[in-house]
């Protein structure tokens, strides 16, 4: 494994950034390594510089930070290129950190802040919304709950009343029939005398015209024969 440091490069839109990156390589066959190349840590760091920023060269600004994959892809590619000659095999590139100019960090840091502000909003607004629906089907719900409550009440009010109706009318029902048998067992006599007294409590009035019915004739006859009896 070799540590590249950071190192300045120039994007395809001449963005400048900064990267460092690790390779990771195996030595395939050592003899043809020293033998092709003499200092081979120097020649693997330059190597590696300059195919840095050939990749990089090649790309935009947001390939760059975008991409990260597809670079260390290009990077192992083109490093093996080279290596393979010297009997070296690179097996892995990993860039570890990409920082661009300040004044892009600046952007990236405001689109970042505008774009929690923007889901701070809309996470806000969504509770409201929420909180809203709740509160209008919990009210929902309790007029339902009312309606049906009055709507019961009403209903036992009409049956109280209809059960009332019907005790009265039974007892009308029962006392005009205890009244028919009473009358049915009175005397006629007795309701002769009852009729006189009546007749009596008029006759105490301060009326001088009384009219009779047509029947107290017939009830009056009956009287007498029954006193000859």
């Amino acid at each position: 494994m070799r540590e590249i440091p950071h190192q300045t490069s120039i994007t395809k839109d001449n963005a400048s950034i900064s990267i460092d990156f690790l390779w990771y390589f195996k030595v395939l066959n050592p003899t043809e390594s020293v033998l092709q190349v003499g200092n081979f840590e120097a020649a693997a760091q330059g190597m590696a510089t300059t195919t840095l920023r050939a990749v990089i060269g090649s790309i935009t600004l947001d390939e760059a930070l975008s991409e990260r994959d597809h670079i260390n892809n290009m990077l192992r590619t083109k490093l093996d290129e080279v290596t393979e000659r010297w009997g070296v095999k690179v097996t892995n590139v990993e860039i570890r950190e990409i920082i661009p100019p300040r004044e892009i960090q600046d952007a990236m840091n405001r689109q970042m802040s505008a774009e929690r502000n923007r889901r701070a909003v809309v996470t806000e607004s969504t509770g409201q919304r929420e909180a809203a629906i709740n509160v209008a089907e919990g009210e929902k719900q309790a007029a339902i709950l009312r309606a049906e409550g009055d709507k019961q009440s009403v209903i036992l009010r009409a049956e109280g009343e209809r059960q009332s109706q019907l005790l009265r009318a039974e007892g009308f029902a029962n006392a005009l029939t205890r009244i028919y048998e009473s009358a049915q067992e009175v005397d006629p006599k007795t309701m002769t005398l009852q009729y006189f007294e009546t007749l009596k409590q008029i006759g105490l009035s301060a009326s001088t015209k009384y009219i009779f019915p047509m029947e107290f004739s017939s009830m009056l006859e009956s009287f007498i024969a029954s006193r000859k009896e």
